[in-house]
């Protein structure tokens, strides 16, 4: 028997509370909120009250039989976003009076997903979106993509000899491909290869600037820069474009920053140090037509304006990009050249939310409040009792916080005797156990009066007692396949009940995963709380199911997954926003997650191959008289059904959760 959770009082807990709980209007960016049911709900359509409950989208994807975790795409998100950072460009140009255009581009490694490349391009025709790409399985993809001659590809990342003939060969197609230079090396080769086929090109050059980024990726610019042509080798280039009277091939210069650039003061320090080279290489009789700013537009996950977080809007980045190069290009008397962005986590990180199932929760095992101690226990036992029968005496509720804090040591100090005790062989098993759940007890007696004194300073003991009491909720999915970011970078992501937000969450909780990993939890939150180290969550009730959103997925989390555990991609399901759809919604597309074969097939095991050697050892246990022949083929059958299963616990509970 546990302790009875705190009842919330009638109308002490709104969906308003909630919002601001789970800081939901900070990283929404407008197109996530909590409806009057106590529900998280999306708003897809700019400039529409259209509203989706996300549960209704859950209940539906139940009734189609599909398994959770599941990955829902928002695809009208996605197209908002795109139109936003246009024109977001497009307004910071008329204000500044730029007299050139914003080219905006996709890096297609912030997410490959096919449906993902093709919305974003379809949303970016009236722009004239372009494409990036970093590899050369990244430039197959996308090279069939370039209906429109028109369209910009630019190619980063190292090339070889046959990426870079790969590119020349589109060139010749007259697609406008450009190749960007990131060493010496890739200049002398495609140089090499243009001249041994007689054909023209043209190419850019990612200049390694003094400035540096800030926060995770500081290192993407600067001088510790893993690519980068220098000043030096660039005027090298110009010698030999000149010498060859080959300037027109060099069209555009470029530089990163990093994924996200935290302040904007970094973002127009680089833009001016690139656009005065611009000045001079256009002085120099270089007719470079483009400037590229590379990726770095931050999202932010936390909503806060914190250090470390993003420290501007979206408007304000268009801004800075084109008033910097601007006034570098006036003061220079040079014209202004076509902007580019590639800024593809702002344009995805919105539209993906992880849908993700709570199998059950690990609390502490507290004491019944009516306990008997058996009078022959050890003396430490009787020690502890008195402690705890203490803490729980009504009568000691005015207790000072010297005093509590006493009592804490003194139960500190108990627990780790019996620790020893036991170890030593002179304390029995079930005393060992009772001590252990006197203990926890006694933990959360503490916690509740030192909060309740609302000490100021805040006592070092209060801390540790919060950090002991976090319950753990275990989450259907995976750290490493899902949310890799958080795992390898600490980034936090938004995490919110998608109901219950009109209860009170009175739990304290560690998110924790699948794996067998003890990396596989979820350290860092979104939250109102000073403590970012847990998430508030509500008890779990019996046979009815807790679904979390892990928000803000769009970017890098659907591509960058690894097979730990051999856990496969999550189902999937593309969501529109439609006012004439019972709901609000219609689902053009489900895929499903991947089967066990599949992620078998990946290192190399195959069903065939694992069936034959399940049945040789099955026939020999039927042989030898372990197990009868009807009961051998009845196991086998079981086995090889499990190849179809998806890789994801097949949730038996869901009507029927229990806390335990």
């Amino acid at each position: 028997m546990t302790e009875k959770e705190p009842d919330s009082v009638a109308g002490d807990w709104s969906t308003e509370d909630a919002a601001e709980h789970y800081r939901v209007a900070s990283w929404s960016d407008g197109f996530f909120h909590v409806n009057e049911s106590g529900h998280m709900a999306v708003r897809p359509l700019e400039d529409q009250s259209l509203s989706i409950d996300i549960m209704d989208v859950v209940a539906d994807l139940r009734q189609r039989g599909v398994k959770f975790p599941a990955l829902l795409r928002f695809q009208d998100v996605l197209r908002a976003r795109v139109r936003r950072l246009n024109h977001a460009f497009a307004d910071a140009i008329k204000e500044a009076g730029y007299q050139s255009e914003y080219r905006s581009v996709y890096p297609i490694k912030v997410n490959q997903m096919h449906e993902v490349v093709e919305e974003v391009l379809d949303a970016g025709k009236p722009f004239g979106l372009g494409l990036e790409c970093g590899s050369k399985t990244e430039l197959i993809a996308t090279l069939a993509h370039l209906v429109d001659d028109s369209t910009l590809l630019i190619c980063n990342g190292v090339k070889d000899r046959s990426m870079l003939s790969l590119v020349l060969s589109s060139q010749l197609l007259g697609k406008n491909v450009i190749p960007v230079m990131e060493k010496y090396a890739e200049f002398e080769e495609l140089i090499s290869l243009a001249d041994a086929a007689d054909t023209a090109t043209q190419f850019g050059i990612r200049v390694r600037l003094r400035t540096a980024g800030a926060g995770k990726w500081a290192d993407s610019g600067g001088y510790q820069s893993k690519f980068g042509i220098s000043l030096p080798e660039l005027l090298q280039i110009v010698d030999t474009l000149k010498a060859n009277q080959a300037e027109h091939r060099l069209t555009l210069l470029h530089f990163h920053l990093g994924s996200q650039i935290s302040q904007i003061k970094q973002l127009k320090q680089a833009a001016k140090e690139l656009a005065q080279i611009y000045a001079e290489l256009i002085n120099a009789g270089l007719p470079v037509r483009y400037i590229d700013v590379g990726g770095g537009l931050g999202v932010n996950y936390t909503g806060a304006f914190e250090e470390g977080g993003i420290q501007y809007s979206l408007q304000e980045y268009a801004n800075a990009v084109v008033s910097a190069i601007k006034d570098v290009c006036d003061s220079r008397k040079v014209p202004h050249p076509v902007l580019i962005s590639e800024s593809g986590r702002a344009m995805t990180a919105h539209h993906s939310v992880l849908i993700v199932e709570t199998l059950g929760a690990f609390r502490k095992d507290n004491a019944e409040n009516e306990l008997t101690v058996p009078t022959d226990a050890h003396r430490i036992v009787h020690n502890l009792n008195e402690l705890l029968s203490w803490l729980r005496d009504p009568q000691a509720q005015d207790s000072g916080v010297a005093e509590l804090i006493e009592a804490y040591h003194g139960v500190v100090e108990i627990h780790q005797e019996a620790a020893t005790m036991f170890a030593m062989g002179f304390l029995p098993l079930q005393q060992n156990a009772l001590i252990e759940r006197m203990y926890w007890s006694s933990c959360s007696a503490l916690l509740a009066k030192l909060r309740a004194a609302d000490p100021d300073p805040v006592p070092r003991e209060l801390l540790e007692l919060q950090d002991l009491l976090v319950d753990q909720y275990l989450m259907d999915f995976s750290v490493f396949q899902s949310v890799l970011d958080h795992w390898a970078i600490q980034q936090p992501f938004p995490i919110v009940p998608l109901h219950r937000l009109d209860e009170r969450p009175t739990r304290r909780a560690l998110l924790v995963d699948l794996t067998c990993d003890s990396d596989g939890k979820i350290t860092q939150y979104v939250s109102a709380k000073e403590d970012k180290k847990f998430l508030e969550l509500h008890p779990l009730k019996p046979r009815e199911p807790y679904c979390l959103g892990i928000f803000l997925m769009g970017a890098y989390q659907d591509i960058m997954g690894d097979a730990h555990n051999l856990f496969g991609r999550v189902s999937e399901a593309h969501v529109y926003g439609d006012a004439s759809e019972e709901g609000n919604f219609w689902i053009e597309k489900l895929i499903p997650g991947t089967k066990v074969q599949d992620m078998l097939a990946q290192v190399q095991y195959f069903p065939n191959d694992l069936q034959r050697r399940m049945q040789d050892q099955i026939k020999e246990k039927i042989a030898t008289g372990v197990i009868r022949p009807k009961r051998g083929m009845e196991i086998l059958d079981q086995y090889t059904a499990c190849f179809n299963d998806e890789t994801y616990l097949i949730n038996h509970r869901t009507a029927g959760l229990e806390e335990g």
